[in-house]
């Protein structure tokens, strides 16, 4: 008498699952590639719709019954759409490279791993690769959760005809890799200043006397401790792999919900999708409450601010322009109003864009 296996059913059931998942994936990339015939037809070169992939993933982490956590669910259906919507239009897209940074994570968590993520060395040639239609898109880090706002980003925008059609929160982890063997061959350490600064308590303890080196991104400094003998690279882990390095100490960041937020930039910014910020920059004179009846008409309409920042103009000594950020979209009603009457008080206005707000 042969004994069943309690295993043989789970695995048929699952195997059936599978035959399942894979006819409805493909019916799913067909329908895409029928959206882009009818589109080509209409004379509509906007496949990419960032508001659409905005609402349906933020409605899928909401109905999510399980066991999978709303976050891993949202990352498979977004790796899916990338594949259909790379059937329709591939997308070319640039980040702060080289391969490995934190930029790249953040545009491939943005759109998918189907996209051609293209690599530049500069935030302001990312905006020049966007402005000059070399990329519909690209992704450049605006602030840190612990260190605060990247400048050359904001400072980007004052010369720059381009939009923010998007954001993307990316919790960041960093790691001390080196081709050495244990922390006491390590005399010179290489990383991006924002992360020799969001490690600094960590290193302070345990490389006290290491010369800390900062280069243009974390995968640089990889790449440059892959090389340098004696030397070490604070970086994402995907940066050990690319550069064959041994990680010697993992998650040495000095707060462990450090987040880095990015602006996706294009050459037009988002329709409403429903949970939506608007982002300014604006001008006030330079007079006793000046900046409080500046800002008056968002507290009348009751819109919430959830960021401002001050930045040189360079159009003057003690001249200041502020980024600010806003929820609700510029085409609703209430932030249409708050807006009219900003533009009629600013010196400046500007509309940086209006964007789905970003989920972890």
């Amino acid at each position: 008498m042969s004994i069943e296996d309690p295993l043989s059913p789970l695995r048929e059931r699952i195997d059936t699952l599978d035959w399942e998942l894979l006819r409805l994936i493909n019916e799913r990339a067909a329908l895409a590639k029928e959206v882009a015939t009818v589109k080509a037809a209409n004379g509509d070169r906007e496949f990419y719709r960032p508001e659409r992939e905005a609402a349906i993933l933020r409605r899928i982490r909401e109905r999510n019954p399980g066991p999978l956590d709303g976050e891993e669910v949202a990352r498979l259906f977004r790796e899916i759409m990338s594949a259909c919507l790379a059937l329709e239009q591939p997308l070319a897209v640039a980040f702060l490279g080289p391969e490995g940074t934190f930029s790249q994570a953040a545009a491939l968590k943005h759109f998918g791993h189907s996209v051609q993520a293209i690599p530049v060395g500069d935030i302001g040639d990312i905006f020049l690769e966007v402005e000059a239609g070399s990329c519909s898109y690209g992704v450049v880090p605006v602030e840190n959760s612990t260190e605060g706002v990247i400048s050359h980003t904001l400072d980007s925008f004052m010369g720059s005809p381009l939009q923010i059609a998007g954001e993307v929160a990316l919790r960041i982890h960093h790691h001390l890799m080196s081709r050495e063997p244990d922390l006491a061959g390590i005399r010179t350490l290489f990383s991006h200043q924002q992360s020799l600064a969001q490690c600094r308590g960590w290193l302070d303890r345990y490389l006290p006397g290491a010369e800390r080196v900062a280069v243009g991104s974390n995968a640089q400094a990889a790449d440059m401790a892959a090389v340098t003998a004696g030397s070490a690279a604070v970086a994402r882990e995907a940066a050990a792999e690319i550069y064959d390095l041994e990680i010697l100490a993992r998650r040495i960041e000095d707060e462990p919900g450090n987040t880095t937020r990015f602006l996706v930039i294009a050459k037009e910014d988002s329709p409403p999708s429903g949970h939506d910020k608007t982002s300014l920059l604006l001008t006030c004179r330079n007079e006793a409450g000046g900046l409080y009846r500046l800002l008056a008409p968002l507290a009348e309409h009751h819109i919430s601010m959830t960021r401002i920042e001050s930045r040189p103009s360079r159009r003057g000594i003690w001249d200041y322009v502020f980024y600010i950020d806003i929820l609700g979209h510029r085409e609703d009603l209430t932030v249409r109003k708050a807006l009219d009457q900003l533009e009629h008080t600013a010196l400046y206005f500007k509309i940086l864009g209006s964007y789905p707000e970003a989920v972890l």
